[in-house]
């Protein structure tokens, strides 16, 4: 619908309140932070603040116009208190000026108004900010969630690091400040395909007994070296050419060089805002408000109860046209993932681990060697078990040399009699005590009916329940970011997999509760 004046945007999902007035540039903003005075957020009194601060903050951007067009909020993710302090100001505003009410998906807003500020298009997206570490992209009408954290959101992770430590918040800031005087010491590093993991890594922060510094690097070393990873496998998988950094903790300017790094070398685009529009801000709800407004997607007053846990991939975006991305085959002689550069022979695949330039010479060998041994070892394992995998014929530290599997990559047979094929296959991997670790459509073949699993460089042994939960996770992530026929493909799969595993049921209740810890943390 045509636009007759600026938006106002109101942000207020966690510790800062912020207004802004947007037309076709930022016209005004303004914020006011809520500071603990010890420890984290406390959702209510940072609700206090948001209710004393609103008049003020509001009436700053609202005397920079004379009129506006809708009324914009951070609907969700974030605090309740919070977002319920902003929800009731924005339904009175708009009442009160009698516009359209717009209730904004926090995440989003993140990444459109970076979309605007950098110019770049179609972008995988590395959110991260304090309660969400998300990578996204878009498709089919949605942003999809092609991998996020298990437990706790990287800025929290290292808030907790340092409050732990006697720091002050925000912690970030501090550990960045001091990591600058630190060396490298080995400490956690948890990457599940697509997903990871912080807690871990944290806990042996805390214990360790190195110097501050020491730790306060390595431990940004790590953390920012598996967001790195898994954008750089979603950059593989959904074979895009631009990523874009988006959320608070992206101020961060070693997670910034390490990015840049990864681009540089898969020859990408790099993109990142400036640093007002990295935090969360007011302009950013206000921008996509405007998206939102001029698409007609608007919300009644009765309708707009506030959403904590508000998913990014729940959201029709009705502002943006579907990109269109051309399905690879296999036949080709060279082929770059994530890990490794794959040449491919008549019957030969040599699979080289390559090292990566964003990531510490020590952690980065250990990785390559590791990964190497194991992935030779638990293929081999699995196919004595009867799971369809490449024969190995040969093993170096950094080099594997198998069987080339002719067929399509399933990412490019979304059908349900192959996804069932699919279950099949992991059905019989997870009751042989095998856990792939990387479970996407981007590591299935299919040949003569049957689905061959390839790059087991995650895999490990395992008869725990969490960890075939997270098997399944990130593949049923994977579906549901690429593909509209998700629920089809997904009821597929698990009558395949309950073929050949009995303990099917206990394994779906685990996934579904491992779904529910990336909800807002």
């Amino acid at each position: 619908m045509p636009i007759t004046g600026p938006i106002l945007g109101i942000e207020g999902t966690a510790w800062n309140l912020s207004a802004a007035v947007f037309g076709d540039e930022l016209i005004t903003q303004h914020a006011s932070a809520y500071e603990p005075l010890q420890g984290g957020i406390h959702p209510r009194e940072a609700a206090q603040h948001h209710a004393t601060m609103m008049k003020e903050v509001i009436g700053k951007v609202l005397k920079e116009t004379d009129r506006i067009a809708g009324v914009a909020f951070s609907r969700g993710p974030g605090l309740g208190p919070c977002l319920r302090t902003v929800g009731t100001a924005s339904r009175a505003l708009a009442l009160a000026f009698n516009v359209p009410l717009i209730g904004v998906n926090h995440c989003i807003a993140h990444i459109e108004i970076g979309r605007w500020a950098t110019g770049c298009r179609d972008p995988i997206t590395l959110y991260v900010s304090g309660a969400n570490t998300q990578v996204l992209g878009f498709l089919h009408s949605r942003y999809r969630i092609f991998g996020e954290t298990l437990d706790i959101g990287l800025g929290n992770a290292l808030d907790k690091f340092a409050r732990y430590k006697g720091l002050p918040h925000p912690g970030g800031p501090i550990v960045e400040e001091l990591a600058l005087k630190g060396s490298y010491l080995e400490l956690p590093y948890t990457v599940k395909g697509m997903d990871l993991a912080f807690s871990g890594l944290v806990s042996a922060a805390k214990d360790s007994h190195a110097s501050l510094e020491d730790v306060c690097f390595s431990l940004q070393e790590n953390a920012f070296a598996m967001c790195v990873e898994v954008t750089e496998r979603a950059l593989a998988h959904a074979e895009k050419e631009e990523v874009l950094l988006v959320g608070g903790v992206g101020v961060n300017g070693r997670l910034q060089e390490m990015l840049r790094i990864m681009c540089e070398d898969r020859e990408a685009t790099f993109h990142v805002p400036p640093k007002k529009y990295l935090s969360d801000n007011g302009a950013m709800i206000a921008y996509t408000g405007r998206l939102m407004l001029e698409s007609g997607q608007t919300i009644p007053i009765e309708e707009s109860r506030i959403n904590p846990g508000y998913r990014a991939d729940e959201v029709d975006v009705t502002w943006r046209k579907n990109s269109q991305v051309s399905p690879r085959t296999l036949e080709k002689t060279e082929a770059r993932g994530a890990e490794a550069i794959v040449t491919l022979g008549k019957e030969i695949v040599d699979k080289h681990r390559i090292g990566k330039r964003y990531r510490r010479p020590e952690l980065d060998q250990r990785l390559i060697f590791e990964r190497t041994r194991a992935e030779a070892r638990l293929i081999a394992t699995a196919r004595k078990a009867g799971v369809p995998t490449p024969i190995i014929q040969d093993v170096t530290p950094d080099i594997i040399i198998m069987e080339r599997v002719h067929g399509a990559l399933l990412k490019d047979e979304l059908h349900p009699e192959y996804l069932r094929a699919a279950g099949e296959t992991v059905g019989k991997l997870h009751s042989a005590g095998i856990i792939h670790g990387d479970l996407t459509t981007s590591n299935m073949i299919l040949r003569d009916e049957r689905c061959v699993l390839i790059d087991f460089g995650l895999a490990q042994v395992s008869t725990e329940l969490e960890a075939r939960g997270v098997d399944l996770h990130v593949l049923f992530q994977t579906l549901k970011s690429t593909t509209p026929d998700y629920k089809i493909l997904r009821e597929a799969f698990i009558e395949g997999y309950q073929e050949n595993f009995p303990l099917f049921e206990e394994v779906l209740k685990r996934e579904h509760e491992i779904e529910r810890r990336g909800r807002y943390l």
